[in-house]
């Protein structure tokens, strides 16, 4: 493997989004405590539990590939490849939307 100088901008840029990335995993840890606990009087318990616990695995899938992604971007910089497809953008985005719509019914249970 050829000794390369590394890209220091797109390596910061690498880092930025990793940190984006555990940012999102956060507040969806957040979101999904306040789902499960933070809203007693919001329809029932049972399912504002098992939402809430959905958020919350879907933060600790965001933390999961957040290292994963990171780490093959780094690989791909340093081998001069082209970086990996953004593939868990897209299922995120999916995610999120079905979140979205429960967390209406929720609301109309208030």
């Amino acid at each position: 493997m050829p000794d390369v100088e590394p890209d220091y901008r797109a390596t910061l840029a690498a880092e930025r989004t990793y940190l984006a990335y555990l940012r999102t995993g956060l507040a969806l840890v957040a979101a999904g405590v306040a789902l499960a606990g933070a809203l007693p009087n919001a329809g029932s318990a049972t399912f504002r539990r098992v939402l809430g616990a959905a958020v919350i695995a879907l933060g600790a899938a965001v933390f999961v590939n957040a290292r994963r992604r990171w780490r093959a971007v780094q690989q791909a910089m340093r081998e001069q490849q082209p970086l990996p497809a953004p593939r868990f953008a897209e299922a995120l985005t999916w995610a999120l939307i079905a979140v979205a719509v429960a967390a209406v019914a929720v609301a109309l249970t208030v």
